[in-house]
């Protein structure tokens, strides 16, 4: 965590995203006095852990692992009430396969959203839904199919709008953006080919142009490939953002 807050803060960021095997793994108290040294606040936690750890998905044949994925992002939301951050359900929401069809997947995802959508609206935090591309998940992938998944949560869930998989399912990124309006949440500042932005083939300028148009105030979060490392990934997306977003 040190590693990270410190080169965040001289670099500029204003924010980090926390992204840990679970809840109970987070250093809270560590945390907390390193967003204070360095002035950052925690922009959203990440719930990818529960996937790539224990394999939890929220569209699970499995009832027990489905309340299993449930249970894990309610004590990230717990956690991230204490922060004032978001928290993230991307990789945690699965897929439709096997015995479980598109319909009852997209059942189980709603009513598990649902449920957490409360706890997190009770913690005054907002859950975030991050539609992925078609490669990794065969619920819903472009902003047509999201907002009206969404729309009836009224803005206790928001979308996550990440560049990287919209811009391989999206015909218009900037399009997209307008079309959700308001129900955009967080973004997720990647190239086209998940480096850097400013290392790949996506026009940024359309896409910060429709955010002006829809008054987003949020956050636009790095999340790219460590190319060629950390360090020179974190200073090319400032170097990005500063020259499209300012």
């Amino acid at each position: 965590l040190a590693g990270g807050c410190r080169p965040a803060a001289e670099l500029g960021f204003s924010a980090v995203e926390i992204f840990a095997p679970s809840a109970a793994e987070i250093p809270k108290g560590e945390l907390e006095a390193l967003v204070r040294k360095h002035r950052l606040a925690v922009a959203a936690f990440g719930t990818g852990g529960g996937w790539i750890r224990q394999k939890l998905t929220l569209t699970a044949a499995s009832a027990e692992v489905r309340q299993r994925a449930r249970q894990f992002i309610a004590e990230m939301i717990d956690a991230a009430a204490g922060f004032g951050a978001a928290v993230i359900i991307g990789s945690l929401q699965g897929k439709f396969e096997r015995e479980v069809s598109r319909s009852q997947a997209l059942n189980y995802l709603g009513e598990a959203l649902t449920e957490l959508a409360d706890r997190a609206a009770a913690r005054k935090v907002t859950l975030l839904y991050e539609h992925l591309n078609r490669y990794e998940t065969n619920l819903l992938n472009r902003v047509e199919e999201v907002v009206p998944f969404i729309k009836p949560f009224q803005g206790r869930v928001k979308i996550l709008a990440d560049l990287f998989h919209m811009s391989i399912e999206e015909a218009s990124i900037a399009d997209a953006l307008r079309e959700a309006g308001d129900l955009i949440g967080h973004v997720h500042f990647a190239d086209s080919n998940r480096r850097p932005a400013g290392l790949g083939h996506t026009d940024f300028t359309p896409i910060f142009e429709a955010l002006r148009e829809i008054g987003y105030a949020g956050y636009v979060s790095a999340e790219a490939l460590p190319y060629p490392d950390s360090e020179l990934a974190a200073k090319q997306t400032m170097e990005s953002f500063n020259q499209f977003a300012c």
